[in-house]
């Protein structure tokens, strides 16, 4: 057997925090024990967090390998080993690279790199490259008038583990105000305002002729192949309605108090970002993840665009939220997204489940991560 030791560690599982020692395996956790161990060959982790691997749902970081400076494309390999080593660094050991089925903007890079993108991150994993585990989540631009044929071309990839459906038509969900909507895209993409009426106008007609549709054939064919579904965006109770009638059992970055509520209610774990709690604001506008936790109503965090916020953003939580204790505040990064995902495997501190774990000193208020661990392996 492939034995691994780890001792004199504080060893974060879902109830509590305690000073131990964690026995491995053949890749999967085979003891916690509390106490010390003298034996030979156990790895002394001086007093630092041993903790479970993060999972991650939802990262654009993929993208910005692939196109690094606008002009610039890098090589579809070396951009996907690139962006694993960021995120395997960071202590991300499962992460869903978010590729969106879609583009609001006409002649963007996503779908030039998408087939790119895709392919490269199979290639890595498939050829043992990788640091991390990487599974694919679909992002559904549901008024993209060609939503459908990417489908076709995607939603039978062996790696899609995660679907959701997004609409950013301008006038609601992330973009229910407008001036955020003309603040965002004026400024990314340097439209003046006649071109960016015309830009309002046009998405608005392709919400009217496509999303209702997209929407209910995507959720369909995922309830079909089992596939998790995630709503995005939502605002309003009805949005929060709709999704759960659908089957949607996570509710990405809801703008609003009232739809975490209600999806809270309807049993959609809320997932907000990871950048967002530790700025203490959303950069749209939108309701604060700092508010949702404080309300009781945040289950997972994500990194969004930058990986090493997620680990960060869980350690504030517990410093900032007296009544989140450190169990609770790791699990929205690590055993919650894994459960949403169908990922029963991994996620905590446990016999039985796969050795991912990460080893984090608490630097000046700063988790540090010293070392990342998949399946009983040192990864980084």
């Amino acid at each position: 057997m492939n034995e691994l030791l780890l001792t004199n560690a504080r060893i974060v599982t879902r109830s509590e925090v305690l000073r131990g020692t964690v026995r491995v395996a053949d890749g999967r956790i085979v003891s916690v024990e509390s106490g010390d161990t003298a034996s030979p060959g156990a790895r002394d982790w001086e007093g630092d967090y041993l903790l479970p691997g993060l999972v991650e749902l939802h990262t654009d970081n993929l993208e910005r390998h692939f196109v690094p400076r606008p002009g610039v494309r890098w090589p579809g390999l070396p951009a996907a080993l690139a962006h694993d080593a960021q995120v395997a660094a960071a202590g991300i050991t499962t992460v869903f690279d978010a590729l969106a089925l879609g583009d609001v903007i006409d002649g963007g890079d996503r779908l030039k790199n998408l087939a790119d993108m895709a392919a490269a991150i199979a290639e890595a994993q498939d050829k043992g490259y990788t640091r991390a585990e990487h599974f694919l989540h679909l992002r559904c631009e549901l008024n993209y008038s060609e939503l459908l044929p990417l489908w076709d071309r995607f939603n039978d990839h062996q790696r899609v583990r995660l679907v959701s459906l997004m609409d950013h038509t301008p006038g609601q969900r992330q973009f229910a105000r407008l001036d955020k909507c003309r603040e965002y895209y004026q400024g990314k993409y340097h439209l003046d305002d006649a071109q960016m009426d015309a830009f309002i106008a046009q998405q608005q007609e392709a919400h009217a002729r496509y999303s209702a549709h997209h929407r209910d054939f995507i959720a369909r064919s995922c309830r079909e192949r089992g596939l998790p579904l995630a709503s995005h965006d939502d605002a309003t109770r009805d949005h929060v309605m709709e999704a759960a009638d659908l089957g949607m059992v996570i509710a990405e970055f809801p703008t609003t108090l009232e739809a975490a509520e209600t999806s809270r209610e309807r049993g959609l774990a809320v997932l907000m970002g990871a950048p967002n709690l530790l700025r203490g604001r959303s950069h749209s506008g939108n309701v604060a993840a700092g508010d949702l936790a404080r309300a009781g109503l945040l289950d997972i965090l994500s990194s969004d665009y930058y990986p090493s916020s997620l680990l960060q953003a869980a350690f504030r939580m517990h410093r900032d939220l007296p009544d989140t204790t450190l169990p609770a505040a790791i699990a929205t990064v690590t055993h919650t997204p894994a459960t949403c995902a169908g990922l029963h495997d991994r996620g905590e501190i446990a016999p039985g489940k796969r050795a991912d774990v990460i080893r984090a000193r608490d630097c000046d208020d700063l988790p540090l991560v010293r070392e990342v661990w998949l399946a009983g392996r040192r990864v980084a």
